[in-house]
């Protein structure tokens, strides 16, 4: 089963997805917001070329672990999603996913247009990728 990973912003949405297997997420794309309906199209472009059975969304919260605006607008769009794409979305904790995604990228030492260009597709590969290793990990100690 495959999950579609997104790090969804008010300009943007970084979108990855798992391996078959649930092991490791790859970045797909960023996409340019557009209004919910052609946003909308534009993900089910990715479920339906990989089959994904679940979005994964990066749920941004406080650093208190209390949810504000932000997260309210992303929970917004997913349950517009959900019904619009009639798709299970699961949220995971995206606290300093796109900082991880900058220090990374920086490490590589990539110029400043090039990170602008990927930064929420590497912050939604983050964001999966820490649900993938969480749920392998358990599946491991049971």
């Amino acid at each position: 089963m495959r999950i579609i990973g997104l790090d969804i912003g008010d300009k943007t949405i970084g979108v990855a997805v798992s391996d078959p297997l649930g092991i490791t997420a790859q970045g797909l794309t960023t996409i340019h917001r557009k209004g919910k309906e052609k946003d909308a199209a534009e993900i089910k472009k990715y479920i339906d070329e990989y089959c994904a059975e679940i979005i994964l969304a990066g749920l941004p919260k406080n650093m208190n672990g209390s949810i504000g605006s932000q997260g309210e607008k992303v929970e917004k769009f997913c349950q517009f999603l959900e019904k619009r794409l009639n798709i299970k979305i699961l949220f995971w904790d995206e606290r300093l996913t796109t900082v991880a995604a900058h220090k990374a990228m920086l490490e590589a030492d990539l110029s400043r247009e090039k990170r602008k260009k990927i930064v929420d597709k590497l912050a939604a590969v983050y964001i999966l990728q820490g649900y993938l290793d969480k749920n392998n990990f358990n599946k491991r100690r049971e």
